[in-house]
């Protein structure tokens, strides 16, 4: 058996897009391993946690699965601020939420940390006889714009457990080994001082 991870890594997560796209469904997919047919709407955000064991971390998700309606817009900030990772969902049968997802993508590449890891959810992948956006547009659109893209089915698990597991792979890569005392990004000398003086 492979031994667990030397780093312990805490990891904001935000979900965003559009109402009715399944974020919450797929984050208690990922989180309970159930999906229920009725799922109401999202007020403001929810939260949740998850932990997941890789070989080389010990990754705790801290979730905010935020709401899609037009009016908690402007809450959205709040959330992905700070963000270590992103998942933009967006529903396979609504072309209207691609589109809308595209914003999404637009904002927090403007607006978050810019070392935040973007992915790209096409979901509902099991209504495929109702499909309005292909799954290459949802492919081509993610590698014009640095994310990574999956097409997932919270109601049969369809690369549920996968999108939550690339997430954690990635921000373990991005994550400096603390034994080894290797710093990710040279910082100038006064910019660490700042950080470990006076608390």
């Amino acid at each position: 058996m492979a031994r667990t991870g030397n780093k312990n890594i805490q990891a904001k997560l935000v979900l965003l897009g559009d109402m009715g796209t399944g974020k919450t469904s797929l984050v208690l997919r990922f989180v309970t391993g159930k999906f229920l047919e009725y799922q109401e709407s999202t007020i403001g955000a929810a939260f949740f946690t998850q932990v997941l064991s890789l070989n080389e971390a010990t990754i705790k998700f801290d979730i905010w699965d935020t709401a899609g309606q037009e009016r908690y817009h402007s809450l959205a900030p709040m959330y992905y601020r700070g963000a270590a990772a992103a998942v933009v969902v967006y529903d396979i049968t609504s072309m209207d939420s691609f589109l809308r997802a595209k914003k999404w993508v637009l904002e927090v590449q403007r607006q978050a940390n810019p070392t935040l890891i973007m992915f790209l959810a096409g979901n509902k992948a099991d209504l495929e006889d109702k499909r309005k956006v292909g799954s290459e547009e949802g492919e081509q659109y993610a590698k014009e714009n640095g994310l990574v893209f999956l097409e997932t089915s919270a109601k049969t698990a369809q690369n549920v457990n996968e999108l939550f597991y690339e997430i954690a792979k990635k921000l373990a890569k991005a994550s400096p080994s603390r034994q080894s005392g290797i710093k990710l990004h040279s910082r100038s000398p006064q910019n660490s001082r700042r950080m470990f003086c006076c608390s």
